[in-house]
Formats: C-alpha cells, sequence, structure tokens
C-alpha cells in the first residue's frame, strides 16, 4: 500500500522502445506517478524490480526471450511483490488468462486512453484489481477449451478445502461484489468478511482478489449455486 503523499512508482516493460517512450510520456503527465525505469523483455523487468523495488509494473506479454508471463510468475512469487498490469493487444487471450492466475492484478489493451491508464495504475498501487469478474468470465469462456473440466476439478477441489463460509465468500467474490456487498447478503460485519477474504488469500496461496474470481470461474461457481 502506498503511503499518502509518496509518488506512485512505475516500470514500463515492453519490447518496443517507441512504446516503452510513449507509455513513459503519458505517466509523466501524472503527478503522482514516477517511472523509475524500462525494460525491453522479462529478464530485464525481473532485473530492474530487484534494482528500484517500483509499486506497479506494466508489463507487455509478447517479448523475445523471457516473456511477461514467465516475468509476472517470478515476480508476483517474491516477497513485496510489486503489482502487476498486463498490457496486450488482445482482450481475449489465454495469456491474458495465465498471467492472471499468476498474481496480475488484471489487463490493460495498449489503445488504453491515458486518464484510464493512470487511474488502472493508482487502483493497483491501493490493492484494487483493474478487471472485472465479467470481464474475467468472458476470457474463461473464450479461451478455456479442452482443458475445461481438468481445470474445474482442480479448482472445485481448492474451494473445498476452504471452510463453509470462507467458499461462499469466495464464490461472492467471483460475483464481484465488494465486502460491504457480502456483508450485507449474508448479514455480517464488513470486518468478519475482511478476516475471511484474508483467510482464503492465506489458504490458496493467492495474492489478490482477481486470483480467486479467476478460480470460482475455472470451478463453473456462482453466487446463485453450485
Amino acid at each position: 500500500m502506498i503511503e499518502s503523499g509518496q509518488p506512485i512508482t512505475v516500470l514500463v516493460v515492453d519490447d518496443d522502445p517507441v512504446v516503452r517512450f510513449g507509455l513513459t510520456m503519458m505517466l509523466r503527465g501524472a503527478a503522482d506517478l514516477r517511472v523509475v525505469a524500462e525494460a525491453g523483455d522479462g529478464a530485464a523487468a525481473i532485473e530492474q524490480v530487484d534494482r528500484h523495488a517500483p509499486d506497479v509494473v506494466l508489463m507487455d506479454i509478447r517479448m523475445p526471450g523471457t516473456d511477461g508471463i514467465t516475468a509476472t510468475e517470478t515476480i508476483r512469487a517474491r516477497s513485496q511483490a510489486p503489482q502487476v498490469i498486463v498490457l496486450t493487444t488482445f482482450d481475449a487471450d489465454a495469456h491474458v488468462l495465465r498471467a492472471l492466475r499468476a498474481g496480475a492484478a488484471g489487463f490493460l489493451l495498449k489503445d488504453t486512453p491515458p486518464e484510464e491508464l493512470v487511474v488502472a495504475i493508482r487502483h493497483v498501487a491501493q490493492g484494487r484489481p483493474v478487471l472485472s469478474p465479467e470481464v474475467t468470465r468472458r476470457l474463461i469462456d473464450r479461451v478455456a477449451s479442452g482443458e475445461q473440466d481438468t481445470r474445474r476439478d482442480k479448482a472445485r477441489r481448492k474451494l473445498d478445502a476452504l471452510a463453509d463460509r470462507e467458499r461462499t465468500v469466495a464464490i461472492e467474490i467471483g460475483a464481484g461484489r465488494s465486502n460491504a456487498e457480502i456483508a450485507a447478503r449474508h448479514h455480517i460485519g464488513v470486518a468478519t468478511v475482511k478476516t475471511h477474504v484474508s483467510a482464503i488469500l492465506t489458504k490458496l496461496d493467492f495474492n489478490n482478489r482477481v486470483q480467486v474470481a479467476v478460480l470460482v470461474h475455472d470451478a463453473g461457481l456462482d453466487a446463485q449455486g453450485s
């Protein structure tokens, strides 16, 4: 979580120097953001994360050498890992879904307007995902194919390891509901919901709510049934 008054530091990763330059120029227009480094591939991105400890990484997916997916998995597995926003030209790509499972906070298309890009960076820096469950569902529906049954069974086994109330909260997260909405629907306190969310993330070894939402949709569950 970014301390009040501190700039949000950003690492820009893309194999195209023109794209990197354009993104950097856009972000410099926001007073509360500071680009601390750039990288042209995943390996360099990992090195720059170690060197600069940015708050947020804008990560291209398709790059020569170490790609953005591998880099995201490596970065998000570390303690005090930065948030990662995946950049792509595709809005329904199996690679995007893999990045989300690896712990990316969400994805943006490369033609996202500058003001929306800035808002997304601010959101993930505060621990808020930039991918709605509806978009997650569309991704899964469009890219899941032969592995669907295996993935569903595996996801359901993971959810079955949760306590009953935790499983219920996880399914509500999959439906895109906030902590306050979950609390109201189940007549419990918001603080209790937060406790359940923390327990869910710990038990599933997840970094954020996006991963929970993906798991719920992989399991084929929703807030109305199973």
